[in-house]
């Protein structure tokens, strides 16, 4: 099958706009780099979802979920087969103490829907830039909250295309892991158990925690937000800037001199430029201290 045949396909199962044939990712990733989708599928709803994930998995098209591109990598030579955005999948509800979010809408907007109805437990939410099914993907947390303190349940779809309801404990939390990607599992939505509070000490939480990560993160460049993992006993970023590496740079790409745990666009970088970045500070930080930093960014497409 070719790529005008999975387009036409596709564009049967969901509205034709939202299905684009050699769209260039760069648009989409938070990093401003990437290369272009053979298709890229934007479904409106759990079902269209499903529907896309079936006709993948019947006609063996391989299938790439891009979220909202804010925690991720997408190499330079693209993405081949079929990539699924769930951008425009963003509805948040709410019923009593429960919120209640579709996957493409945005933690940060979750958090703040909750300050709305004066509901706490969601606070550290308020300056993650991702979405809330890739909130759910690596556990996302902030501050001394994580996304497992207070999911109750999602909605998930299985790479043949079955919806399921699944508990929280179902899907092994941890820190910045679950088990999401082992299964095969696309979240469609989640269900936040959150408890009743008072809005003005909500927000001035919240208000405190956004002044420190605007003091404290470099938010003026596009960057793919924090891109290793805490190792044990160690502060990754403080293991970069103990190596001097601190303003290093490849390319368009710098690891920030406002904060070592990012690298940043600072113009013209490629995913290129950032894969070579990440490598080169594990290999300094390693060869200084021993320790090996795991990337918390995810890299996919091809080179």
């Amino acid at each position: 099958m070719t790529k005008q045949k999975w387009y036409d396909d596709l564009s049967t199962l969901v509205k034709k706009d939202n299905v684009k044939k050699d769209e260039p990712l760069k648009t989409y990733t938070f990093t401003h780099t990437g290369g272009e989708a053979d298709v890229l599928v934007s479904p409106q709803s759990n079902r269209e979802a499903g529907d896309v994930l079936s006709y993948c998995y019947e006609n063996e098209v391989p299938v790439t979920i891009l979220g909202n591109g804010s925690n991720m990598i997408v190499k330079d030579g693209g993405i081949r087969g079929v990539t699924l955005f769930l951008g425009k999948m963003d509805d948040i509800s709410h019923s009593g103490n429960k919120i209640t979010a579709q996957a493409g809408a945005k933690i940060i907007d979750t958090s703040r829907y909750a300050l709305d109805q004066t509901l706490t437990g969601l606070e550290f939410a308020c300056g993650i830039p991702g979405t809330v099914g890739g909130a759910l993907y690596m556990n996302a947390g902030a501050y001394g909250g994580e996304v497992s303190d207070v999911l109750e349940s999602a909605v998930v779809v299985t790479d043949k295309g079955e919806l399921l309801a699944v508990r929280a404990e179902e899907l092994d939390l941890g820190y910045r892991t679950s088990n999401i990607a082992e299964k095969n599992l696309l979240v469609l939505e989640a269900t936040f158990a959150l408890e009743p509070g008072e809005y003005d000490v909500i927000k001035e939480k919240m208000d405190d925690l956004t002044f420190k990560r605007e003091s404290k993160q470099p938010l003026e460049y596009p960057s793919c937000g924090s891109v290793f993992k805490r190792p044990p006993g160690y502060f990754a970023g403080k293991l970069i800037q103990d190596s001097e590496l601190q303003g290093v740079q490849i390319g368009g790409v710098q690891v920030s001199k406002k904060h070592a745990g990012f690298m940043v666009n600072v113009g013209g970088g490629t995913a290129t430029d950032y894969v070579n970045l990440i490598k080169h500070v594990q290999e300094t930080v390693k060869g200084k201290f021993g320790v090996d930093l795991e990337t918390e960014v995810k890299i996919i497409g091809e080179d």
